[in-house]
């Protein structure tokens, strides 16, 4: 561990740590050294959780953004095994609660990954293109990053866009091997297709992300609604927390009240040209388009014969193309080839186009305080 910054002359005030803000994605993170933050796990999650402001509705005294999408933490260093270049931990902190969870990837910070990699010399980039193998730690699988690095330098300008994003940047092409049963040790976690739950017909399935799959007319919603018409929908959100917690102990991950996983995702057929649209719940907020892992599993569910959501499906993408994943800002495309002669299915590749951008480097002051009693 390298300890908190103690002012000189020259230096910044006591108490501050280097941080790097980035936006991976559709979300927002604080990516820190592993050598930067305390080794023990308890003292680590207080410091972050005073550096981002937890717990407060506004994170109005750290650098939070009052949302589960602005309040996430990547924790990078070198790999020590032969199969890859970098380690990321990912921590998904709360906004209300002093909750630390380490039970999820995030595919969208996962794009800033490289990039940091890059900027703070634990890689060596290439004149043109770098590409970056990185174990996630979460669920110790792999994924590679490539982007440009003209003249050795991290480009972050360019002219791919994604929903949810203002204006373009450069494209973060991210590969992914080994999310398949990434939380729960099987991609058909229960071992069935479909699962009955409160009446329910779910699909239960982990290709990075544990999700339950579930058709929007099931819950007598339409799949089109916003985030805030779902959101004022009590009732909806007391089925949906019924739905996971039971769904949690089906797909072999416990008690998961106080976890952010399984997500629980909404289906219904596709109305602007992609292979099916989509409305998460993360765990129980809407989220305001889709988590990458997320969506890469929604799209493997679609492949498999029977699952929820197969049926509603068009069939754009649903071959050799990417397919469209629809949500509420826009649409995610992602590439996954699934054997379905393998029983159960085997996924054999996924894929996906990010963008990220450096916010600010500098250093974080965490807000004084004790213990919090988080929880992982």
């Amino acid at each position: 561990m390298r300890a908190l910054m103690t002012g000189t002359a020259n230096s910044p005030d006591p108490g501050g740590l280097r941080c790097m803000l980035m936006r991976g994605g559709t979300s927002k993170g604080a990516y820190f050294l592993a050598e930067d933050l305390p080794s023990d796990p308890a003292e680590r999650d207080d410091l972050l959780l005073r550096v981002m402001g937890t717990p407060d509705p506004r994170q109005i005294d750290g650098i939070g953004g009052a949302h589960p999408l602005t309040s996430k933490v990547a924790v990078v260093s070198r790999a020590d095994g032969p199969d890859a270049g970098i380690d990321y931990l990912f921590l998904q902190l709360g906004v209300e609660e002093a909750t630390v969870s380490d039970r999820q990837n995030c595919g969208n910070l996962l794009a800033g990954i490289g990039p940091f990699a890059v900027e703070r010399g634990l890689v060596e980039a290439d004149p043109e293109r770098t590409s970056v193998r990185i174990r996630m730690v979460n669920t110790d699988s792999l994924a590679t990053a490539t982007f440009a690095t003209p003249s050795g330098r991290v480009r972050y300008d360019g002219d791919t866009a994604i929903s949810g994003v203002p204006g373009t940047a450069a494209p973060i092409v991210l590969d992914f091997a080994g999310t398949e049963g990434s939380a729960t040790g099987a991609l058909l976690p229960t071992g069935r297709v479909r699962d009955e739950i409160d009446g329910i017909t779910v699909t239960c399935v982990d290709n990075g992300m544990p999700v339950v799959v579930a058709a929007a007319s099931d819950l007598g919603r339409t799949g089109y609604e916003t985030p805030a018409e779902l959101a004022a929908d009590g009732a909806l959100r007391e089925r949906i927390q019924s739905l996971r917690l039971q769904a949690g102990e089906l797909m072999g991950l416990g008690d998961v009240s106080g976890s952010s996983v399984p997500k629980t995702t909404l289906v219904a057929p596709p109305r602007d040209g992609g292979t099916i649209c989509t409305r998460t719940f993360i765990p129980l907020r809407v989220h305001d388009s889709i988590g990458v892992l997320g969506a890469v599993t929604v799209a493997t569910a679609l492949l498999v014969d029977g699952a929820v959501g197969a049926d509603l499906a068009a069939p754009a993408g649903r071959g050799d193309g990417p397919m469209g994943i629809e949500h509420p800002t826009g649409r995610l495309d992602v590439g996954v080839e699934l054997d379905t002669a393998a029983d159960p299915p085997r996924v054999l590749r996924s894929s996906i186009v990010r963008t990220a951008r450096k916010l600010f480097d500098g250093t974080v002051f965490p807000r004084p305080g004790g213990h919090h009693g988080t929880q992982a």
